[in-house]
């Protein structure tokens, strides 16, 4: 029974309960020897692990340090701002036509379902080409209007998306984004999923389409290969395989010699379809010489099915009527119940709206990781430690990027000159049910009080004076919390300051009277 108790090393090392005259000389020398060896082992790990755990919160921490110098912030108490506030997104494709940029999540064991977050940017009239990826995207239409062709399960379809709509691409679907405005950019911001991914970066895409730049996964195969799969001569493969030198973004518009996107971007929609079916699989009247495409069958789930569109149609959350809503603002969250593309992907959304110097209060989100992007507007955002330190407490404005862990208290507050507006993902379909831990709302008013004072100490009056002072739940008016606006603090920097150098130059003159 005693070693159930022993050292947690006895399963790894001899024991050395035998006492050293029960042992000869030389072996009182080997036992002797094997246990100053096992001691010296033991101490070089404890360094080395000591040394390692040093050196990463040594490197970590200067590291913020450097950025925080870099960028010009501070760290108002929190010390974690480099943690909490995603860094600046990095291009992972671009041409002039268009542009991909992610901002990649960080690993860490608090970080239950890593998502990254994706920008993407479309002059008018381009072409995002045909490919698919090894990680699932939920896109949202941020400004602009698209059209999107993709593969769901058996079908071929097109959806229009305007602003405010949201989609869902599954990892391993065929699709293309087309911006056909004239004289508008496209703007999507994404969710991508790595679950699924191969692990070869943030994630990888596999173009249909493509040439020289970028390369078809067609091209592989080799000329003869291909050749004999399309039933057609190899220079006619050749020829296909390296006119594309344009990029993943193309322009669509005409020029003095049509690519075959331009081309493709010009079809009916029905046909531009049956075109890029064609590509992956084949039609049926086809079948004998386009047969080698039946081996993409196992990659993208495609049967020779009819037109019928069973795909679902895509959700736009500015439509929705507002969850909450009061004289400070509101907030909308969408689950996989109301849209069920989201309960396949396991991902929810969210959109907050906050009047400026107000304030959405502390909570908690029991249930999820929610990652955040600024849209409008300039802002505060405060993250609070399990050990009741503040984390975090970060100027944000547009385009900042950010996330708080499941479990972690957090408010965001709008700065005191203009409204701010987030839009994010969570990391769960389900009804997020936040906790609220101030407001009228909050779960403080359901504990029982003379259980809760004894906790703070104080007397239940007491307690329930000060639980039941705020009468607003949900978004509340904070102006004394809410950050200045940039504008604003240089206005009042440049008032303070000619006053104070004005008094300085008085006493000057007096003082050489």
């Amino acid at each position: 029974m005693h070693g159930l108790h022993a050292s947690p090393y006895a399963l790894f090392f001899p024991s050395t309960s035998t006492t050293p005259t029960q042992l000869k000389p030389k072996a009182v020398a080997r036992e002797t020897k094997m246990g100053k060896g096992v001691s010296f082992l033991l101490l070089a790990i404890v360094l080395c692990h000591g040394l390692t755990m040093t050196m990463g919160y040594k490197g970590k921490k200067e590291r913020g340090k450097e950025r925080e110098r870099r960028e010009g912030k501070q760290d108002e108490g929190g010390g974690g701002e480099e943690w909490f506030l995603l860094p600046d997104s990095k291009p992972v494709m671009k041409t002039d036509a268009g542009e991909m940029r992610v901002v990649k999540s960080l690993g860490g064991r608090i970080i239950e379902k890593p998502l990254h977050i994706g920008f993407i940017t479309m002059e008018p009239n381009t072409l995002f080409i045909p490919q698919y990826l090894d990680s699932s995207l939920i896109l949202f239409v941020r400004a602009g209007e698209a059209r999107l062709g993709c593969i769901y399960k058996d079908q071929m379809v097109e959806r229009r998306l305007k602003i405010g709509d949201v989609y869902q691409i599954a990892a391993g679907s065929t699709f293309y984004i087309l911006n056909p405005g004239e004289g508008q950019r496209l703007h999507i911001i994404c969710s991508i999923d790595p679950s699924e991914s191969l692990n070869l970066g943030t994630f990888q895409s596999f173009f249909i389409g493509g040439g020289t730049y970028p390369t078809s996964i067609l091209a592989g195969f080799g000329p003869e290969t291909l050749s004999a799969a399309f039933n057609v001569s190899v220079s006619k493969v050749r020829e296909i395989l390296s006119k594309q030198q344009e990029g993943p973004f193309v322009y669509v518009t005409k020029s003095h010699v049509q690519s075959i996107w331009t081309k493709f971007s010009q079809l009916q929609e029905h046909d531009r379809l049956k075109y890029l079916k064609r590509m992956v699989q084949g039609e049926p009247e086809q079948k004998k010489e386009w047969s080698w495409w039946k081996l993409f069958d196992t990659i993208f789930g495609i049967e020779d099915n009819n037109m019928n569109d069973k795909a679902p149609d895509s959700y736009n959350i500015y439509k929705r009527s507002h969850d909450f809503e009061n004289n400070y603002g509101w907030s909308i969250a969408l689950d996989g119940t109301e849209y069920s593309p989201l309960k396949d992907s396991g991902i929810g959304i969210y959109l907050v709206n906050l009047t400026a110097g107000s304030m959405l209060a502390p909570h908690v989100n029991p249930r999820a990781t929610e990652y955040g992007i600024v849209l409008r507007g300039t802002g505060r955002i405060q993250i609070v430690s399990p050990n009741g330190t503040l984390a975090m407490d970060a100027k944000v404005k547009e385009g900042d990027v950010f996330w708080v862990p499941r479990y972690f208290a957090f408010c965001q507050i709008a700065s005191r000159t203009g409204p701010l507006e987030f839009f994010g993902f969570t990391t769960s379909s389900r009804k997020n049910r936040p906790q609220f831990l101030v407001g009228a709302n909050s779960f403080l008013h359901i504990l029982n009080s003379p259980e809760l004072a004894a906790a703070f100490g104080v007397s239940d009056k007491r307690i329930r004076r000060v639980i039941d002072a705020q009468h607003n739940a949900v978004i509340l008016p904070s102006p004394t919390a809410a950050p200045p606006d940039d504008d604003e603090q240089k206005r009042v920097e440049s008032e303070t300051v000619p006053k104070v150098i004005k008094n300085f130059g008085s006493e000057l003159i007096l003082g050489f009277d």
